[in-house]
Formats: C-alpha cells, sequence, structure tokens
C-alpha cells in the first residue's frame, strides 16, 4: 500500500479520468495547430508529468523547452512574486507556443510567464492548465486549454506537490490539512 494515499482526504481525478481528458486536449491541439509545428514549453517542476503525457497526445511534429520558476511564499499558497530559475533555451521568436502549467492559484505566476514570453516575440501565444482554481484567482486570467476545474482545496498528486513530496502519486487528491498546518 501506497503510504501517501493515508494523507488524501478524497481523490478528485483519478488515473483514468487524467489520461481521457489529456487525449482530448491533444485532439484540439492536433486540429488547431495542423501544418504548424509548436514549441511546447513546459514549467517546472509541477508540470512535468502533464507535459509528457499530453506531448504524446499530440501527433504533430514540434519542439519542446521547459521554463522553471519559483513562486516565493510560505506553505500553501503562492506569493506572486516570480523568479525565473531555468531560461528557455529555444528561439520563440515568430514560432507558436504553447505553455504548459499544472495549476492555476491566483494567475499571477501565468501572467508572468505569458508576458515574459512575449517579449521574445512569438508568433502565437497560448496556454494550457491542467487545473484552474478560479476562486483563487486575483486577476483576471483565461487559458486556451484546461483540464479540471477545482476548488480551494490544496490539491496534489499527478506533478503536484507539497513540500516536494506527492509527486508521484497517479491521481489528483485533497491533502488532509492537518499533514500541511
Amino acid at each position: 500500500m501506497n503510504l501517501m494515499n493515508c494523507d488524501i482526504s478524497a481523490v478528485l481525478f483519478d488515473e483514468r479520468r487524467i489520461q481521457t481528458r489529456i487525449r482530448e486536449i491533444g485532439q484540439q491541439i492536433n486540429s488547431d495547430y495542423d501544418g504548424k509545428v509548436p514549441v511546447v514549453v513546459g514549467v517546472l517542476k509541477g508540470g512535468f508529468l502533464f507535459l509528457g503525457d499530453l506531448v504524446r497526445a499530440i501527433t504533430l511534429p514540434m519542439e519542446i523547452d521547459f521554463l522553471a520558476i519559483s513562486s516565493y511564499g510560505a506553505g500553501t499558497s503562492s506569493s506572486g512574486v516570480v523568479k525565473i530559475r531555468k531560461d528557455i533555451d529555444i528561439d520563440l521568436t515568430d514560432r507558436d507556443v504553447i505553455i504548459v502549467e499544472d495549476i492555476v492559484d491566483s494567475g499571477l505566476s501565468l501572467q508572468y510567464i505569458k508576458d515574459y514570453v512575449w517579449k521574445h516575440k512569438p508568433a502565437s501565444l497560448r496556454t494550457c492548465v491542467l487545473l484552474d482554481k478560479p476562486e483563487a484567482h486575483k486577476i483576471e486570467i483565461s487559458f486556451d486549454y484546461v483540464g479540471f476545474e477545482v476548488g480551494n482545496e490544496f490539491v496534489v498528486g499527478y506533478g503536484l506537490d507539497y513540500a516536494e513530496r506527492y509527486r508521484n502519486l497517479p491521481y489528483i487528491g485533497i491533502l488532509k490539512e492537518e499533514c500541511y498546518t
């Protein structure tokens, strides 16, 4: 038995549901980018599992790169202050770019990333997020592809962590409050 399961109060999305939704998003991207070679930029660390499964669901030629950021803050919420830890290596000028992010809480980090990528003068820029927490948004922000909406619970699994733990759970679940308070 996986001991981490004891720390989860509820499973929101099981592995099968996640994979089904990722295939649907991949089909939409295939349609939207037919005849193009997009650059898919994964935001590390949380987005790595989602990105890996998503790019396998996309049947188009593409290039893949990564951006690592840190959003300073204690505990379970983002401060919105972003620092780039690993920059994009591919020249994005006149390219079609898709940013792939694990979860959007306040929206401040993703907006920072979008603004940063626009400075590289891409031909187009779209965003793909696995989880959106609309109740937590501090700014108005929209996405082109969304896996699921979630409430304001603290969720882990499938790349999402608390203190670098729980990323390897094959599902997305709500972390018991006593695990992080």
